[in-house]
């Protein structure tokens, strides 16, 4: 099992700059991916962006990419998630998740953050 711990929401102005942190613990061994799934009110979990663990490579969804950016610090067992140019629309509790980078993709991670709540206002 891996455990994975969230830091870095707000609430934040339309245009501007968040960082989101996500540390992972625990089975990091077992891990091939790492990424952000968000979900906002009264909607469904949506895909946002994965790294794999070991090539650094990385997918985002069409709504985020150019504005966000994931990374990693292998050293420390986290994953960030750089979020520029912000939009109301981008208002919702993003999870960290680990898995391979399909089960990301697909929204069917095997281990999920606790969330951390993320607000753009207009």
């Amino acid at each position: 099992q891996v455990q994975l711990v969230e830091s870095g929401g707000g609430l934040v102005q339309a245009g501007g700059s968040l960082r989101l942190s996500c540390v992972a613990s625990g089975r990091t061994f077992s891990t091939y991916a790492m990424g952000w799934i968000r979900q906002a009110p009264g909607k469904e979990r949506e895909f946002v962006a994965v790294i794999s663990w070991t090539t650094g490579n990385t997918y985002y969804a069409d709504s985020v990419k150019g504005r966000f950016t994931i990374s990693r610090d292998n050293a420390k067992n986290t994953v960030y998630l750089q979020m520029n140019s912000l939009k109301p629309e981008d208002t919702a509790v993003y999870y960290c998740a680990a898995d391979g980078a399909s089960g990301i993709q697909r929204v069917r991670p095997s281990s999920w953050g606790q969330g951390t709540q993320v607000t753009v206002s207009s």
